[in-house]
């Protein structure tokens, strides 16, 4: 099958500000979209685009005063499968680690994994390490938080989310993360599309998801505490420690966001609007 996705999102400037997005989809060796998910612009301006720290594919711009839209429409292949379960992978004693694991083995600005040590030893402790374990984390912070876009605050910390029992899909993915670290388990924070593909209607309104990974087993693996179950069509964008290192879009001053819509959809059936 094909997924058909993309976003627009348009915003006003007062004045020239920089800007950078990342918007379009992480790049994977042999897979690519068709037509290639550029980032377009209109007006357009000139832009450089490069990867950053975690190889995230990361466009930069002066956006002008005035009005901006920012879009990206491509399709993707994907083979229609649910994210996998792999109930045998193991957790790994941090000595045994890949050097590329580490980074995400430690606190970070919105994943304080040292301040919830103790909450995460008492809760998980006793459990035996590997995929059950993770899964029983993800289980808590599902049932932990309530969902509410009204919840939303740009602020919110894993500490926060867990002590307030509320938030959107990123206060999810950060608790999450927070707790894993704090059981010496990798865990990555992640960005993208996430389709409704197979899931029962009705379905809410489009709109950039966030996920994580584990490494269990030698691999890195999804973990969605925010819906809990496996999902077909998850098109990864970002990834990197927490939210601080992948904001969709940063600008460099003030500016007023004049619109948001996003889609991933069965390319066979016709646009949503």
């Amino acid at each position: 099958m094909r997924i058909r996705f993309g976003c627009e999102m348009g915003y006003e400037f007062s004045h020239p500000t920089p800007l950078i997005a990342r918007l379009n989809t992480y790049p994977v060796k042999g897979l690519a979209a068709v037509p290639p998910d550029v980032l377009q612009l209109d007006p357009p301006v000139p832009t450089r685009t490069f990867r950053d720290a975690f190889g995230n594919r990361t466009v930069r711009f002066l956006a002008p005063a005035g009005s901006i839209t920012l879009s990206v429409h491509a399709e993707i292949p994907d083979d229609g499968a649910l994210d996998a379960i792999v109930p045998d992978a193991v957790e790994h004693p941090v000595e045994q680690l890949p050097e590329e694991a580490l980074p995400f083995l430690v606190a970070s600005r919105y994943c304080e994994s040292d301040l919830l040590s103790d909450e995460a030893w008492d809760r998980f402790g006793h459990l035996e390490p590997g995929w059950a374990r993770v899964q029983a984390v993800c289980d808590f912070v599902h049932h932990h938080i309530a969902f509410g876009y009204a919840y939303s605050h740009v602020d919110r910390t894993a500490v926060d989310a867990l002590a307030g029992g509320r938030g959107v899909c990123r206060d999810y993915a950060h608790l999450f993360v927070a707790l894993c670290r704090a059981l010496n388990v990798p865990t990555r924070y992640c960005t993208g599309y996430l389709s409704f593909i197979g899931e029962p209607e009705p379905h809410g309104p489009g709109d950039f998801a966030a996920w994580t990974e584990c490494y269990l087993g030698g691999a890195w693996h999804v973990f969605d505490p925010r819906n809990n179950a496996p999902r077909r069509g998850r098109i990864l964008v970002a990834r990197g420690r927490d939210a601080a290192d992948v904001p969709l879009t940063h600008t460099f001053g003030g500016n007023r966001l004049t619109k948001f819509r996003v889609w991933a959809e069965d390319a066979a059936t016709p646009h949503r609007e």
